[in-house]
């Protein structure tokens, strides 16, 4: 009977592998692109050991989030869509570039109710100061960080995203608070040293000529502990890291900001897959 069960454990292990690896690529259209818009890179398909998972999630009825009334988020054209699809498959070669991962070229959306967020190791949520998470959907988040998962949440702004965020986080991980990182935190000398760090701004606040969304909204850099000291959430609050990669082959966007925000993802990436 023992090994009955343990064949058996093994061959549901070996399906359940077998079907991330053949996981269908999911595309939709976004905020600020159609599909098609952001070419497929031709090597699409190729099967690799790290993808960009972006998350998707429903958004905070009492906030900004919907481009058509009444749009299904599960099928885009929401706020987690934001910078989708130019600033993962952007994002992406400069990762295969700067480390040894082996990434794929194209990006994942994860939606929490499907099950398989456990699948992607590193996931990336924009906009975090519009979403509101189902119960169901912070439980699986919460399942997910707690078995080592790593999420970075970025672009929100200002004390009423902040609430709408940790509304939704003091579910997903209650009784942990969010800090402000150090200096000397192991994330920002993974690989870059990122002692000087400073506001990444979007390209809408460069071609005002300013570097931030609000007024005053310098950039905060915090996270969420689990109980081993390991950094399982990274929040690059009041910063568009997203913008960075987005605009980094723009000659109107700046060099600096371009340059932060990929040393801070390749970080981000890099601590996620060895802490």
């Amino acid at each position: 009977m023992t090994r009955a069960l343990l064949c058996l454990g093994t061959s549901a292990f070996a399906l359940t592998a077998l079907w991330a690896v053949h996981m269908p690529f999911r595309e939709y259209p976004g905020v600020e692109y159609r599909v098609g818009d952001i070419a497929l890179p031709p090597d699409w398909q190729e099967q690799t050991e790290w993808a960009f998972a972006r998350l998707m999630y429903p958004p905070a009825p009492y906030r900004r989030g919907f481009r058509f009334g009444g749009w299904d988020w599960t099928q885009g054209l929401t706020m987690w869509t934001q910078d989708y699809p130019r600033a993962d498959r952007h994002f992406a070669p400069a990762i295969r570039r700067l480390t040894r991962l082996h990434v794929r070229s194209v990006e994942q959306p994860v939606n929490l109710d499907d099950g398989d967020v456990f699948d992607w190791p590193w996931l990336y949520a924009v906009q975090t100061g519009t979403w509101r998470l189902t119960d169901s959907q912070a439980a699986s988040l919460r399942e997910y960080l707690l078995r080592g998962g790593f999420l970075m949440c970025d672009d929100f702004w200002g004390d009423s995203e902040w609430e709408v965020f940790m509304e939704s986080m003091r579910r997903v991980l209650p009784g942990r608070p969010a800090v402000d990182l150090p200096d000397s935190e192991a994330i920002f000398h993974t690989v870059y040293d990122l002692n000087d760090r400073y506001q990444v701004a979007s390209r809408g606040s460069v071609n005002r000529g300013r570097t931030d969304k609000c007024e005053p909204c310098p950039p905060r850099w915090r996270g969420i502990y689990d109980d081993k000291g390991r950094l399982s959430v990274a929040i690059t609050f009041e910063s568009d890291v997203g913008d960075s990669w987005e605009w980094a082959d723009d000659p109107t966007y700046p060099e600096r900001f371009a340059a932060l925000g990929i040393r801070i993802g390749v970080n981000y990436v890099i601590y996620a897959m060895t802490h």
